[in-house]
């Protein structure tokens, strides 16, 4: 079983960037791919991005593309979010996620692909 606990979410102006962390422990962190999905209240929950086990694939949904960046340190268990350009709608509670399968290749889009989720951190755009 995978603990997950993001930080670095906040009030920040449109326009402007926060960086979101979350830190993994309780199993081998770098045999997981990792994601960051977002919920806002009477939506479901959707997927922001996802990086594979070992960094070489990374999946964005087109509303985030060219604005922000998944990454990941094995080192420290930790998977980052930098969010750029930030812009109202991206206002939700921000969920990071962890596959339940080791070392799996395939592609990421949906929280079906994760088995293991932070508490969330909420990010709040003003315009």
């Amino acid at each position: 079983q995978v603990q997950l606990v993001e930080s670095g979410g906040g009030l920040v102006q449109a326009g402007g960037s926060l960086r979101l962390s979350c830190a993994a422990s309780g199993r081998t962190f770098s045999r997981y791919a990792m994601g960051w999905f977002r919920q806002v209240p009477g939506k479901e929950r959707e997927f922001v991005a996802a990086i594979g086990w070992n960094s070489r694939n990374t999946y964005y949904t087109d509303s985030v593309k060219d604005r922000f960046t998944i990454s990941r340190d094995n080192a420290k268990n930790t998977v980052y979010l930098q969010m750029n350009s930030l812009k109202p709608e991206d206002t939700a509670v921000y969920y990071c996620a962890a596959d339940r399968r080791p070392l799996y290749s395939g592609s990421y889009s949906t929280d079906a692909d994760f088995g293991s989720w932070g508490q969330g951190t909420q990010v709040t755009v003003s315009s």
